[in-house]
């Protein structure tokens, strides 16, 4: 979050805006050492429920949605790291990605960046029968942990998981929940990839 700030502070005078929705259900209590981290001035939001990845079926946190002035979306469901972060031999994010924000907020529509509405609807995954009876199954999930009943809400979110094994975002809410499981589990995943791409690879091409 410190080096959107960064971003954000040089480009917010030119009609820019960053909005950051934290998904996740246990709200703050969450969130909170993220935010404090160093003091954000754009707008940060919550989303407990985790509607904004439904709507959009985006792979995981993060993702990114760019919206213009006139509310149209024209880039959407890329992995957003301002910068490429390193941990130990693995590279997550990349430095391409800040400065085509940069390109697009200083050339509005005729940046390079920026996808026609078919490519937009090209990149919104579609569902399966099986995910998409996957949504209500997590957020029944979600609606038991909110009550304290945490052997339902598990019960609901590993058959979300089952479902739709692809959801990254299922996975994370469930792990983040087991103590002490969320990362190893997270790596476990994420080398069984193996050379499979985690996000798509980010399509930019003549990246300065």
């Amino acid at each position: 979050m410190p080096g959107w700030q960064e971003v954000y502070a040089e480009l917010k005078d030119h009609n820019f805006e960053i909005i950051t929705v934290a998904q996740d259900t246990l709200g703050e209590e969450a969130t909170a050492e993220w935010h404090d981290q160093a003091p954000l001035t754009y707008t940060t939001l919550i989303d407990s429920t985790h509607r904004v990845s439904s709507l959009y079926n985006l792979v995981n946190v993060p993702s990114g949605i760019w919206v213009d002035e006139e509310g149209r979306i024209v880039r959407i469901n890329e992995g957003t790291y301002s910068k490429a972060l390193h941990f130990g031999s693995t590279v997550v994010g990349s430095d391409d990605y800040r400065p085509a924000v940069r390109d697009w907020v200083l050339n509005g529509s005729s940046s390079r960046y920026v996808w026609s509405p078919q490519e937009v609807a090209d990149r919104i995954r579609r569902r399966t029968s099986d995910e998409a009876l996957a949504e209500p199954t997590f957020k029944l999930g979600v609606y038991f942990h909110r009550r304290g009943d945490e052997e339902r809400a598990r019960g609901y979110w590993a058959e979300a998981q089952r479902l739709f094994p692809d959801s990254w975002n299922f996975h994370r809410q469930d792990w983040h929940l087991t103590e002490g499981m969320g990362g190893p589990r997270f790596m476990e995943k994420r080398e069984a990839l193996g050379d499979e791409p985690y996000y798509a690879p980010l399509e930019l091409e003549d990246a300065p």
